[in-house]
């Protein structure tokens, strides 16, 4: 079971790092422009529109199909696997036809700053991705499917060859000069997806029957187990469609400038927190089962601070390097001074909320452990409507910028109503000790990053930007895990002890061998 996890992590931050390159390939070529927005809004488009149920399946497939395998058998489950392949196919027909007939309106609702050209090439962009959606809605059933049988390596790897596609159809779309190969390359991608998944769960006894019962029970309470997560869902692709359709209104570019920073904090958490959800968060699930929730609040204080030692460097590093960063990974090719400044805003803001997201996760993962979908899903609404009113706001004066920050602000906000609601909830949760190590490791990153930013400077006398930057973090991360070391903070013994234990079982396996 350990050595399943460690092969997750290494897998999925491959992943998480060949999804970043197609960013970097995608800016080489296309820069931060009106094609690379043409391109990001017609894969935004296909995404959201389908999402909402997509989760709500994610949610509610698998407790159901459990329940029906457990009592009924493995055949009953099947079929009812079968119908709700059937249903989501049906979902997926009427949203295609309807957004075949409605791409236009819907481009515009997306992205409202586009005109003419711009315009047109994202409405036949949206049209070829809009096939996608057959694969997208099958991919979340067959995802549940294979979860179900314990195959998690291979929904995990499925991200792998769809980048590989999407990189190589951007180089392929530049060399020809056709752009639609963009668009194709995307649905390809998502279509490798689908295969991979399909052949999987083929090879776990999924057989599939034209099977479609507009009565089955199951249907509706697999749809009223999925309402809150459907909701929860709704709330976010709101707010990436009001940052999207602002974005598209400041800067031509300004789309594919928010898409890029976003993706840089996105690899942060997955890199950084991955890790650390892997050891201790399946633990709370566990203590709430057992009602230990003594217990639990402890695990929850120790994640909290494990979180901050990790993340807290990074997003300092971030906001001070944010130029040199953004340089360093996108400015070539295409990527002229422009997208470098929205760029450079846009991941300095962003960093802001990089520990208030993490935490946000860790939270809303203890409510669900508690079987509260409810509470998460008012806090992320009240959130949405503080961020809708900061991105009118701050985009006014910030720009690009202006919307990274109403993100962030927002997402803090949440993160601290979910603190308050949860401390109400279970009682006092150790905020007192973990805002001593709090402090203890902001201390060591603000040391950090000082040191690392003079390094940086009088080796740029010397060298090129990128070996500067490089040596500088390397010298910044030694001098920061020797200070928390120094300060005696708990959890980064913790952290050890746990990973020390997750892995010995693997080493102790190899001896064996």
């Amino acid at each position: 079971m350990k050595k399943t996890v460690a092969i997750l992590m290494l897998v999925t931050i491959v992943s998480k790092i060949l999804g970043f390159v197609r960013d970097i390939v995608l800016s080489y070529f296309y820069g931060a422009s009106s094609i690379s927005d043409v391109y990001l809004i017609s894969l935004t488009i296909p995404i959201v529109i389908f999402s909402f149920i997509g989760k709500g399946i994610s949610v509610g497939f698998i407790p159901m199909y459990t329940r029906i395998e457990s009592s009924d058998g493995t055949e009953r489950a099947n079929n009812y696997a079968n119908n709700v392949i059937n249903f989501v196919f049906l979902i997926c027909t009427i949203i295609f036809i309807g957004g075949m007939i409605f791409t236009e309106s819907i481009v515009k609702l997306f992205a409202s700053g586009f005109k003419g050209e711009t315009l047109e090439l994202t409405v036949k962009f949206t049209k070829i991705t809009l096939i996608g959606v057959y694969f997208s809605g099958l991919n979340y059933v067959f995802l549940a499917y294979l979860q179900i049988k314990g195959l998690f390596i291979i929904p995990t790897l499925m991200g792998l060859p769809a980048n590989v596609i999407m990189v190589a159809s951007i180089y392929a779309s530049s060399r020809e000069g056709s752009y639609t190969l963009l668009a194709v390359g995307s649905l390809i991608a998502i279509f490798s997806q689908f295969l991979l998944l399909f052949i999987f769960s083929y090879k776990s006894n999924y057989r599939y029957k034209p099977r479609l019962n507009f009565k089955d029970e199951n249907i509706k309470k697999m749809a009223i187990l999925a309402l809150p997560a459907i909701l929860g869902t709704s709330v976010i692709q709101i707010n990436l469609l009001i940052d999207r359709t602002l974005a598209s209104k400041i800067a031509p570019g300004g789309i594919a400038a928010l898409n890029y920073a976003s993706t840089l904090s996105v690899v942060i958490i997955g890199i950084f927190v991955l890790s650390i959800s892997s050891v201790l968060y399946p633990k709370l699930s566990k203590l709430s089962a057992e009602n230990n929730i003594s217990e639990l609040k402890t695990v929850l204080s120790g994640a909290i601070s494990a979180v901050n030692i990790l993340v807290l460097p990074a997003v300092v590093g971030c906001m001070i390097f944010a130029r040199p960063i953004v340089e360093f990974l996108y400015g070539r090719g295409s990527f002229d001074h422009e997208a470098l400044r929205m760029t450079s805003s846009a991941l300095f803001y962003f960093s802001i909320g990089i520990v208030g997201l993490s935490h946000r996760e860790t939270l809303a993962n203890t409510f669900y452990s508690l079987q509260d979908t409810r509470t998460p899903m008012i806090n992320a609404a009240i959130a949405m409507v503080l961020n809708i009113i900061l991105n009118l706001i701050l985009s006014k004066y910030l720009g690009i910028g202006g919307l990274a920050l109403a993100t962030s602000i927002s997402t803090i906000f949440c993160t601290l109503l979910l603190l308050f609601n949860l401390r109400k909830r279970i009682g006092s949760l150790g905020l007192t000790k973990v805002s001593f190590s709090f402090i203890k490791i902001l201390i060591a990153s603000l040391a950090m990053g000082g040191l690392s930013k003079f390094i940086y400077h009088l080796l740029l006398n010397k060298f090129s930007l990128d070996v500067s930057l490089i040596l500088s973090v390397a010298v910044g991360a030694t001098v920061y895990f020797i200070i928390i070391f120094l300060l005696r903070i708990q959890e980064v013994q913790m952290i050890f002890k746990e990973l020390k234990e997750k892995f010995r079982p693997i080493k102790e396996t190899e001896a064996a061998k």
